[in-house]
């Protein structure tokens, strides 16, 4: 099971990466130096928060698949959280673009998550793991 997981999680990022490209670059020629900013922060925010799940949820896996959905579920509130905290502290900021932040976020979640149901279904990923 972890073995299948950590192919689907590279797998995503890697179509997430891809898309994190073409955003930056659409921020970057609509919305100048600030709208670039703004994409890679939205980037930052998206792989950082991504990358604590994988090794989270990865760690769990090992214990349990009870470990394993607590320890994601958890981690989204987290995330949630901290992502409003983030858009509070920074929703007037002229620093960089908000909007480019938002919507760049948006495209790397979708894409992330849209291809981990895809390759998961491609790899049929059983939902019970017949080993335990």
């Amino acid at each position: 099971m972890v073995a299948n997981y950590a192919r689907i999680a590279w797998r995503s990022a890697a179509v997430a990466a891809v898309v994190a490209v073409i955003a930056a670059a659409l921020a970057a020629v609509l919305g100048g130096s600030k709208g670039l900013i703004g994409a890679l922060l939205g980037v930052a925010v998206v792989a950082l928060f991504f990358g604590i799940s994988v090794i989270a949820v990865s760690r769990a896996a090992r214990v349990s698949p009870q470990a394993m959905m607590v320890t994601a579920i958890v981690t989204y509130l987290v995330k949630i959280l901290l992502l409003i905290i983030f858009v509070g502290q920074f929703q007037d900021t002229t620093a960089f673009s908000p909007k480019a932040f938002g919507l760049t976020a948006l495209a790397c979640i979708l894409a992330y998550t849209g291809a981990q149901v895809v390759w998961s279904m491609r790899l049929k990923t059983p939902y019970v793991d017949l080993d335990r």
